[in-house]
């Protein structure tokens, strides 16, 4: 089993169950709190291993309690982390996550207790990886490999979810299968329904390209066509990570030579069934439940 490398951000996410997410200027008692790992690409190694696949994580902490609790939780896990960087004095991210009882969330992310520089990446040459998924929230991180691995031809993923204009454009044109959540796109290439938004970036990228629209499932542009690959239908406990997973599994479905529509149904089972789970990384799901999902659909 070859290794799927997923480069950019671990957090330590703080959770808030409240019944409501907050007015502004309201103080609001929350009705349960836990602590968890998080961060796009972190989330994502955690989904592939879970899911039986070999995952490594490219990325950086601080010396601090929660980066021991983030590399901690991968290695339980199994992720490689023979590309992770720890950063003494460095204050590794974290996330207020406030989540209400439909499931819907807010976050508010402090990623300013880390340097952005890339030169901490591994100088492994990739030669027998075949997938490297990268996000958007270390995009010095992101660009770096994601330049390396255009240059050895190998299959890269780039998780779009949302930022700088320029930056995305950049990273965007070192990828291959690219990934936009519904807020990436509209950074991207401005306001719109999904299916025009999607033309707008395909007249700008080359490859697959697609946008994950939650309980409407994603649409995919694929060779100048659009084609929706619906959500699987769940009682929805918290939405956090969603897309983390989602990309996660999609990287591994590639890896597995499955054709992208097929990974993308794959990928929506996991997102759908840990928007059912929630509870962080403890609710990301394995493979036989996923399959067993996909299955009773497929019976109905």
């Amino acid at each position: 089993m070859t290794r799927i490398v997923c480069v950019g951000n671990g957090v330590l996410d703080q959770v808030y169950e409240v019944d409501a997410l907050p007015r502004a200027g309201v103080k609001t008692t929350a009705l349960a709190f836990r602590e968890g790992g998080g961060g796009p690409a972190a989330t994502a190694a955690i989904a592939i291993a879970r899911l039986g696949g070999n995952a490594a994580w490219w990325g950086r902490i601080g010396d601090d309690s929660a980066g021991t609790f983030i590399s901690g939780a991968l290695g339980d896990a199994g992720v490689d982390l023979s590309g992770l960087a720890v950063l003494p004095g460095a204050r590794t991210v974290r996330a207020a996550v406030i989540v209400d009882r439909t499931g819907e969330r807010s976050i508010l992310v402090d990623r300013s207790g880390l340097p952005t520089d890339a030169s901490v990446l591994p100088y492994d040459n990739l030669s027998d990886e075949p997938v490297m998924l990268a996000d958007s929230r270390w995009p010095e991180g992101s660009e770096a490999a994601l330049r390396r691995a255009s240059e050895l031809g190998l299959t890269r993923v780039f998780d779009a979810d949302g930022g700088n204009v320029d930056m995305l454009g950049r990273l965007a044109r070192l990828a291959d299968h690219i990934v936009f959540s519904q807020e990436g796109l509209r950074d991207l290439v401005g306001e719109g329904e999904p299916e025009e938004q999607l033309r707008r970036a395909a007249e700008r990228f080359d490859g697959v390209l697609a946008v994950t629209c939650g309980g409407s499932g994603s649409l995919w542009w694929i060779d100048g066509t659009i084609t929706r690959v619906g959500a699987f239908p769940v009682q929805v406990r918290d939405t956090t990570g969603c897309g983390d997973v989602f990309h996660g599994a999609y990287a591994l479905g590639l890896a597995e030579a499955m054709p992208p529509l097929e990974a993308a149904r794959f990928a929506s089972a996991v997102a759908a069934m840990k928007a059912a789970n929630g509870n962080g990384w403890n609710g990301t799901p394995d493979r036989a439940s996923v399959e067993q999902l996909m299955k009773m659909e497929t019976d109905r």
